[in-house]
């Protein structure tokens, strides 16, 4: 299959397992706001919130780090072995370390205490993300897996909030059917893996272990400092407001994020490719990312102008009369999904791919710091208000040191000569 070829296959493979992300969080959010209500939707966002942090430190940055060698790699049964076992023994020893520290967090800190069912429930979405080589699959570019079994997850998760989900007493079901469905995505994935594509368990040597330990840095840094401002707006508002407005920020930040999303697929699809491609040549990996600046810039512009002029209406169909004091929220966030997608597209995909990740990890720290500082500032007097702004500016100003950093550097992945010029010659290295 040519280059060509495997990107269209991946990118609607992504493509169609991202629309029904997209549509079924619309058909589950609306019901299960209104069986639980803001108050327990607001203890279920914060549980998850904190659940993300140890997402992050287990993923560790091997995402794409790990995906960048599996991808170069693919041909090397031997070589992906080694990735495959090291990878995995790395990210196992952190789960055990997460969940000690959930431990600890329960026994001495009384916020977890009085609500210690459903954080360690909400807990086995860690251990389902540690099976999911999810970076194997897209390593070697096989989206289809990752689609297949991520609508699976999905399902489980949909059907079963209609099925048990029946009044606000029955809200601990959520974090299990959570939990369900990226445990049983996890083991299959793990089966295919070493099933499938007969890849052998070995025991990892040390210096393979430092290997990944030191690749994966910069990128776990940057992904921790990015948290700062994308699950801790949700945690830190969570000490300073009640679940009840909590989750009228969650549910305000879930439609968007469900918006942002949209930019997902053609991200996935396109990383492997890319890496591989930039090896080839410069030239033709700068025009294809400025063909991807320019569609995510149309796209994701028309959908946050979307979000903002019709902020009411959503919120009336999506969420309900109940839900009233999220329209603010919402108007505020609507600039995200451009914001982000730019970011995907100057950090992901050109930063990461061009080997500035110390850079990026920069980028991130100062991010962070700003963050920090508006919280201080905004949460404590403004809260879910305070929150939703320190939300869009500190993406916005990431998004920005970003786009200075390649301008500097002469990378001008927003040129319109180069995407006019992209657009008539396209990539021509196919296999």
């Amino acid at each position: 299959m040519s280059n060509k070829k495997r990107l269209i296959t991946n990118f609607l493979s992504l493509a169609s397992m991202q629309g029904l992300n997209f549509i079924l969080p619309l058909v589950t959010l609306p019901y299960l706001l209104q069986v639980v209500g803001p108050g327990k939707f607001g203890l279920i966002s914060f549980a998850q919130a904190l659940i993300q942090y140890f997402i992050l430190f287990t993923d560790y940055g091997f995402n794409l780090v790990a995906t960048k060698e599996i991808s170069l790699n693919r041909e090397n049964k031997e070589k992906l072995s080694v990735i495959f076992s090291t990878v995995m023994l790395v990210r196992s020893l952190l789960l055990v370390f997460s969940f000690l520290v959930m431990v600890v967090l329960i026994l001495f800190i009384p916020k977890f205490q009085n609500d210690s069912q459903i954080y360690l429930l909400t807990f086995g979405m860690v251990v389902g993300n540690v099976l999911f080589p999810v970076w194997f699959f897209q390593g070697i570019e096989q989206m289809k897996v990752i689609s297949i079994l991520n609508i699976v997850s999905k399902l489980i998760f949909t059907l079963g909030i209609f099925v048990f989900v029946k009044n606000q007493a029955d809200y601990l079901y959520v974090p299990v059917l959570n939990s369900l469905g990226y445990i049983a995505i996890g083991v299959i994935g793990i089966y295919l893996v070493i099933f499938r594509y007969r890849i052998k368990l070995i025991r990892p040597s040390l210096e393979n272990i430092k290997y990944q330990l030191k690749e994966g840095w910069d990128i776990f840094v940057s992904n921790l400092v990015t948290s700062l401002y994308t699950t801790s707006n949700t945690f830190i508002l969570g000490f300073f407001a009640s679940n009840t407005v909590v989750g009228y920020y969650s549910s305000a930040e879930k439609v968007v994020k469900a918006i942002s999303s949209v930019v997902g697929p053609l991200i996935q699809a396109v990383y492997p490719f890319l890496s591989k491609a930039l090896h080839e040549s410069k030239h033709a990996a700068l025009n294809m990312i400025n063909k991807i600046f320019l569609v995510i810039t149309l796209v994701m512009g028309i959908l946050s102008l979307f979000v903002g002029i019709f902020a009411k209406e959503i919120v009336d169909l999506a969420l309900g009369k109940e839900y009233v004091s999220t329209i603010p929220l919402l108007q505020i966030l609507a600039a995200l999904p451009l914001i982000l997608g730019w970011a995907s597209v100057l950090g992901i995909l050109t930063m990461i791919n061009f080997d500035y990740k110390k850079e990026l990890s920069r980028i991130y720290i100062l991010a962070g710091i700003l963050s920090i500082i508006l919280m201080i500032l905004l949460i404590p007097t403004y809260k879910e208000v305070g929150t939703a702004w320190n939300a869009l500016i500190t993406e916005a100003f990431a998004t920005l040191l970003m786009a200075i950093f390649l301008w500097k550097k002469g990378i001008h992945v927003w040129k319109l000569k180069g995407i006019i010029k992209g657009f008539r010659k396209g990539i021509s290295h196919d296999d």
